[in-house]
């Protein structure tokens, strides 16, 4: 019998069919290895290069943030506009290199022109600048561009910043090119626009740099691959913004697949009565790189959700925190606080400590929040300065109140910045849900409106929301915007003028100039009310500005020998201010020595440099200053000292009580005697009766206003009354 007679068909067809399927299964779990494994592979080094792309640009941004700690700075521009070297090399390029690693430093003057160069820590002459200009120019250029562009300022986020940036090539190695402004970083410094001097900030891009982004990665083999070599696939292109490719970074390419297909391989040679376990171990790697890869994008949304800086939620995780707690807090009986934190004062940390106190000082300030909080609780920074917590289940407002005084008790222990000892506070909006149905938006804006009325009513505290909050801002936002447009318009505001007699009561010399607002629905507003909402608001600027013209151009078109105006604090602060006022006198076609400008005390208290320069200024043209309701604030001769005044004003306060108030006498005719002392005229407001006249002018007070000599008046009626009445002497002002 042959061996063909023991062959099975049914054997054999099975055999073949285990064979066949044998096969098919090697063949599949095969090829379904070896795609998993490029699958993986590319993944992977997509991300990877995602990583060092990334990488580099934050290089980028900390290079555009270690200059920006110079550029913007008083002295940089004041020494680097006087050419002192030895300040440069110590501040602006030899710090740079010690401190940060920047290889190469020029500044240049307002024409581009070098006037001092930084090589690799070591101050050359600046004409070395010649050989890297053509590369550096285009980037200058641009900065030029942006600085003769009008500034543009979001409501919020702050001026634009001017910096230009690129990668450029010197001498065949790619580098970091960031290009500043010296600007400076208070008003006690002002420079034309165009005369910037510029600074320009150099970082080679070198295997080292390179190292340091692989690093940060965790990928290894991280170098500089110059255009003259050959690139394999785990390479990124250094472009600059013409995308002209002057290098490559290359690394060591992670690839998870083939390790896998590496690892899984043993098994598979093992053949069919492993193939099963060879199946099991394969996907036990896949749920490995799986995992690995469900743990990428974990630390990915983390980041999307968390605060880089202090590692606590951001404003998008805080908002969806928020929603799951209003939800709660309406299905229970249970009620939840919001609280808005800010730092008092905390651009003045920036600017005299530097932003990386800056930035410790909120790092600091987080890990306080978060230890004095509950565990069941949410802090968050929403950006800056600003931190928001969540409180949940609280009993009523005293809780919160409870949980704020603690947060202030914390942030007012000492900080430790940059070796210095920092006292800061802070201040604390709260809202409470009222119930089921809060809105999120409606919490977040009433939180909002509680600081700033912390804040408005002396920093260092907590306020509590109150209905009467939102009515009051409502009320004073409409009131700006009908000033704003009364102000665009022309309608409803005008000025009244009330004149200051010599002390003969008949001699016109000037005249006050008081502003009037008829409002259409209210009626006539007091000024106080206004002007402090146009302080307030940010527009007292503007209402000064139209007062002044106003008033410049009604004078110049008369013979009044002079007409006076009040100037609010914050017009002094305004470096400006003087120049804008020398623009309206010469539209106007007054004289300077016909405006008086009228200051309060609290002005002379402030200690301020601009205002001095401002003050000065003013004096300088040929303005008269005087310093109005004189005695009623801290007076001090130290300031009449400082601040050459040219007249005082007595208060109305002291003059309405003069023929009843032998005290009030006494003062006045003090008051009187320190004028003369000081060689300056004096003028006495609020003259009612003849008593009150006859008493003054037995003082010695040289100048007389008030009811009893004339009210004030319409500016044709003025006309009428100075055409009866003639006189010479000091300024005439408009009260705002």
């Amino acid at each position: 019998m042959s061996l063909r007679a023991y062959r099975s068909p049914l054997t054999y067809q099975v055999t073949l069919t285990v064979l066949a399927l044998a096969a098919f299964a090697l063949v599949m779990v095969v090829g379904f290895g070896f795609y998993a494994a490029v699958q993986a592979d590319r993944v992977s080094l997509e991300r990877q290069k995602i990583f060092f792309a990334n990488g580099l640009q934050d290089r980028i941004a900390a290079v555009e943030r270690e200059q920006e700690s110079v550029s913007v700075w008083d002295d940089s521009v004041v020494n680097a506009k006087a050419g002192n070297q030895a300040w440069m090399a110590e501040n602006l390029s030899v710090w740079m290199y010690s401190y940060y690693g920047h290889n190469r430093v020029y500044v240049l003057d307002d024409a581009n022109r070098p006037i001092h160069a930084m090589h690799e820590g070591k101050v050359v002459p600046p004409d070395v600048y010649g050989a890297d200009e053509p590369a550096l120019l285009p980037t200058i250029e641009r900065l030029r561009a942006l600085l003769t562009q009008p500034s543009k300022e979001a409501p919020s986020a702050g001026p634009t910043k001017m910096v230009a940036e690129d990668l450029v090539s010197l001498g065949g190695m790619p580098a970091i090119l960031s290009v500043m402004p010296l600007v400076p970083n208070s008003d006690r410094v002002t420079q034309a626009p165009g005369s910037e001097y510029l600074h320009v900030s150099v970082e080679f891009i070198n295997d080292a740099v390179v190292g340091r982004i692989g690093e940060k990665y965790l990928l290894d083999g991280a170098h500089l691959v110059p255009l003259s070599q050959p690139v394999g696939s785990a390479v990124i292109p250094l472009m600059d913004s013409r995308n002209v490719i002057l290098g490559y970074i290359s690394w060591d390419q992670e690839r998870p697949g083939l390790t896998l297909v590496r690892k899984a391989g043993p098994a598979l040679v093992a053949g069919m009565l492993l193939s099963a376990a060879a199946l099991a171990f394969l996907l036990r790697r896949l749920r490995r790189a799986s995992l690995a890869l469900q743990t990428s994008q974990a630390e990915a949304q983390y980041l999307a959700f968390h605060d880089t800086l202090t590692g606590l939620p951001n404003r998008a995780l805080f908002e969806d925190r928020l929603r799951r707690a209003l939800l709660t807090a309406g299905h229970d009986s249970a009620r939840m606080a919001l609280l808005y934190l800010d730092i008092d004062r905390f651009k003045h940390i920036n600017d005299t400590l530097g932003h990386p106190a800056g930035d410790e000082l909120v790092r600091q300030t987080a890990a306080r929040l978060k230890r004095a909080i509950r565990e069941i609780d949410t802090v968050a920074r929403l950006g800056g300065d600003e931190f928001a917590i969540i409180l949940i289940d609280i009993r009523d407002a005293r809780a919160a109140e409870d949980a704020s005084e603690k947060l202030l008790e914390r942030m007012r222990d000492p900080f430790k910045l940059m070796d210095d000892q920092v006292f800061v506070s802070a201040s604390i909006g709260i809202a409470l849900t009222t119930g089921p149905g809060t809105d999120a938006d409606d919490l977040l804006r009433k939180a909002d409106i509680a600081l700033y009325e912390a804040k408005k009513n002396g920093r260092d505290r907590y306020e509590v929301f109150a209905g009467d909050m939102d009515d009051l801002l409502l009320r004073k936002r409409k009131v700006e915007s009908e000033l704003r447009n009364a102000l665009i318009s022309g309608t409803g505001i005008k000025l009244a003028y009330q004149p200051i007699f010599a002390a003969d009561g008949k001699t016109m010399l000037g005249a006050e100039a008081l502003i009037r607002w008829a409002h259409e629905i209210h009626g006539a507003l007091p000024p106080q009310q206004f002007i402090a909402i146009a302080e307030e608001r940010g527009m007292i600027g503007d209402l000064g500005k139209w007062v002044l013209q106003e008033a410049c151009q009604f004078a110049a078109g008369t013979k009044l020998p002079w007409v006076a105006v009040n100037v609010s604090p914050l017009q002094l602060r305004d470096a400006a201010f003087a120049g804008q006022v020398a623009s309206i006198l010469e539209e106007a076609g007054l004289a300077p020595g016909r405006l008086q400008l009228e200051v309060t005390e609290s002005v002379l208290l402030e200690s301020n440099d601009t205002t001095r320069m401002v003050l000065a200024a003013l004096r300088q043209m040929g303005i008269r200053v005087v310093l109005d309701d004189f005695g009623t604030g801290y007076s001090s001769l130290s300031y009449l000292r400082r601040h050459v005044i040219d007249k005082l004003k007595i208060d109305r306060s002291f003059v309405r009580l003069l023929d009843a108030d032998r005290n009030s006498a006494a003062i006045v005719k003090a008051l009187i005697d320190l004028a003369i002392a000081l060689d300056v005229e004096v003028t006495a407001e609020g003259v009612e009766t003849e008593e009150q006249k006859n008493l003054l002018v037995g003082m010695g007070c040289h100048q007389l206003q008030g009811y009893l000599l004339s009210p004030p008046l319409e500016p044709a009626q003025l006309l009428g009354l100075s055409g009866r009445a003639s006189g010479r002497g000091g300024p005439t002002r408009v009260r705002v």
